[in-house]
């Protein structure tokens, strides 16, 4: 193994996987921090997704931490924590404290904090996060359920959220080149800012930073940040030049979509599948609450409906319907009886023969791949960009797309499931 990457949640791990795999590398993505003694497979890079975005600091540092023993241990040369590329996170966490400890654990005196992701219109320039034209804190994640961002200013953020100075690596500096950029980063850690925010508006700013983080045992960010970390390996000859693309293949079955995200990018998809007469179940998370809705009545519901259509499933609401429906079970509460459902309504849709799963949503992808089972995927071709899809590598016949709330174009749904039938 080359290059071992702890992603907080399934579908950014998926995202940074298929950024790797385009990029030349034989890539494996586990579901959670493998058992101890449990070989990890062979291959250039593997991704190890944990549910750790919005779980309390201290579980996801160690869940961190252990994640980074098993890479290490199976020969990792180094190592990227992954994160959003909207920074998804809370004054108290989790991507600081993270960041703190694997430094700590590694022995490492600097590293870098980029989040950018330019295909996806997310940018960094002077330290502050722009989602395409529009600051941070002016875009829909200002509404997040989880991790409301309303400080565009990445620099402050992850200040607050660390007791390590953190500066900042300017697009000025960057755009001089991989050398003056690995520069800068050390001159900041001589002043003791250890962790240094990196502008990046393009992907050739991306690759810049790569280059400049060659043998670097630690670095952090979105998964633009492992644009240009293949080459640096295939310069000192352990990639080959050029690597095959392989087949994909789905299993036959019926097509399934579950919508757990309450993101702007979700609501547009939910919206335009509707509008494209896909057969639709809309859940209520106050009947869920009380029992009224249940996951057996959703499936009662989808059984007679599979194979002519494809069949939603959603909670996705508008930001002031899930204000409201927090303020009375309370965030967390309300995300996790919701997302149970959407778990046992995965296991019985594929018992009742769904074999070609979409699911958006980071926290909804987590709990559906733990419900059925599944602990490994290999990643497949690129629907949008972030977004592949995946086949169950552990025996379960199943092809799923994992997509994170914000990704993908207002087609997402029905483009993605035409692409397994031209496939």
């Amino acid at each position: 193994m080359l290059l071992g990457v702890i992603a907080d949640d399934l579908t950014g791990a998926t995202d940074v996987a298929l950024m790797l795999a385009r990029e030349g590398m034989r890539v494996v993505q586990t579901v959670g921090v493998p058992q101890h003694g449990v070989a990890l497979p062979k291959a250039d890079a593997v991704v190890v997704s944990m549910k750790s975005r919005t779980n309390p600091a201290d579980e996801a540092v160690a869940w961190s931490l252990q994640a980074c023993d098993a890479l290490r241990h199976a020969g990792a040369r180094q190592i990227l924590f992954k994160y959003c590329s909207t920074f998804d996170s809370t004054d108290q966490g989790n991507i600081g404290p993270v960041t703190e400890a694997l430094m700590r654990h590694l022995g490492v005196a600097w590293t870098v904090a980029c989040p950018a992701f330019p295909e996806n219109g997310r940018s960094v320039y002077q330290g502050h996060l722009f989602v395409g034209d529009s600051l941070l804190s002016d875009s829909p994640m200002k509404d997040h359920p989880l991790t409301p961002m309303r400080d565009s200013s990445l620099v402050r953020v992850l200040a607050r959220q660390t007791s390590v100075p953190v500066g900042l690596v300017p697009y000025q500096t960057v755009s001089k080149g991989a050398v003056a950029t690995r520069a800068a980063f050390e001159a900041l850690a001589q002043t003791g800012r250890a962790i240094g925010v990196a502008d990046a508006i393009s992907n050739q700013d991306l690759r810049v930073l790569g280059e400049a983080f060659d043998g670097q045992l630690l670095l952090t960010g979105g998964s633009g940040i492992a644009l240009g970390l293949p080459d640096n390996f295939r310069r000192a000859g352990l990639l080959p030049a050029t690597r095959q693309i392989h087949a994909f293949h789905a299993p036959e079955g019926n097509t399934a979509v579950l919508a757990g995200s309450c993101s702007a990018a979700t609501r547009g998809q939910v919206a335009h599948a509707i509008a494209h007469c896909v057969e639709t179940f809309a859940l209520d998370p106050l009947s869920i609450a009380s029992g009224q809705q249940k996951a057996e009545d959703v499936l009662a519901w989808a059984r007679p409906r599979l194979g002519a259509k494809p069949v939603l499933v959603y909670s996705t609401a508008e930001p002031d319907a899930v204000r409201a429906v927090q303020d009375q079970f309370g965030r967390d509460h309300s995300g996790q009886m919701i997302e149970a459902l959407l778990g046992a309504v995965a296991v019985g849709l594929h018992e009742a023969g769904v074999s070609r799963l979409l699911v958006a949503g980071g926290e909804t992808s987590g709990a559906v791949v733990t419900a059925l089972g599944v602990s490994m995927l290999e990643i497949g071709p690129e629907i949008d960009p972030g977004v592949p899809w995946t086949l169950a590598a552990d025996g379960k016949s199943i092809a799923l797309a994992l997509k994170s709330g914000n990704f993908g174009t207002v087609d997402f749904f029905t483009k993605a499931l035409a692409m397994l039938e031209t496939a």
